[in-house]
């Protein structure tokens, strides 16, 4: 796992390395659920959706929102990723910097996690996990 980092993730400018962290979302749903991404919108072909194999649910939703659209401060767009989540954990993790309301999903159910370094990588994983379970 420390070559592709390696390989994917050093001597990047700012604008590859937010891309890495989306990289490495669809790098690890691979390697640990067998799941390629899904892009079913012409329109957003940059959003992918992480489906279970067997019965295709979703479990993510990777996409770039602008910032606007999600009351943050600054231009642009920025890389977020959806996961289904507990309801109550869900409440108390939306007052962590980085995880927001889901942005076009049930927001009882679901949150947004930032990729742009807020949320670490290990509590994405976790938080990816989850959803995959959640939704099985």
């Amino acid at each position: 796992m420390l070559k592709w980092y390696e390989a994917h993730c050093f001597n990047k400018s700012i604008v590859e390395v937010i891309l890495v962290c989306r990289e490495a979302v669809l790098h690890y749903a691979k390697r640990k659920y067998d799941t390629e991404p899904d892009y079913p919108w012409a329109k957003f072909s940059n959003y992918a959706v992480l489906r279970h194999k067997k019965n295709g649910k979703w479990f993510g939703l990777l996409m770039d929102v602008d910032k606007e659209k999600l009351n943050i401060e600054g231009e642009g767009a920025v890389d977020v990723l959806n996961v289904k989540c507990d309801p109550e954990l869900a409440s108390i993790l939306r007052k962590e910097n980085g995880i927001l309301p889901a942005y076009h999903m049930n927001k009882e159910h679901w949150i947004s996690i930032l990729l742009d370094g807020s949320v670490s990588e290990g509590e994405i994983f976790q938080l990816l996990d989850t959803s995959y379970h959640l939704t099985k």
